[in-house]
């Protein structure tokens, strides 16, 4: 078997004799290579086909979980319960409305 590995394209390949023995083909990428099973558990996706849907759903649900979180912080800063408040001297200052607990 003979190895290449292009540094500047970042491709793998390996020169493998085909099964009826005709001559050496390449595979591309890293499914001819031999690996062990830890490293293709640890890197599936080196080994497994891309899945455009799937992908397309990971990506907006990871928007819309971002974008809640921005929603959840955004009614956090709007319930606050800021008041106008006048200290001694007459100057004005906003200040959060807090309870006879604290």
């Amino acid at each position: 078997m003979d190895y290449s590995l292009d540094l500047y394209t970042y491709r793998v390949s390996c020169t493998v004799m085909e099964p009826d023995g005709k001559g050496p083909f390449r595979s591309p990428g890293l499914r001819a290579v031999k690996s062990t099973t830890l490293f293709r558990a640890v890197n599936p996706e080196l080994f497994i086909k891309p899945n455009k849907p799937v992908m397309a759903f990971g990506l907006v649900t990871l928007t819309l979980c971002v974008g809640y979180l921005g929603y959840l912080h955004a009614m956090k800063e709007n319930t606050q319960e800021l008041y106008e408040a006048v200290d001694s001297e007459g100057e004005r200052y906003m200040r959060r409305k807090n309870s006879k607990w604290d």
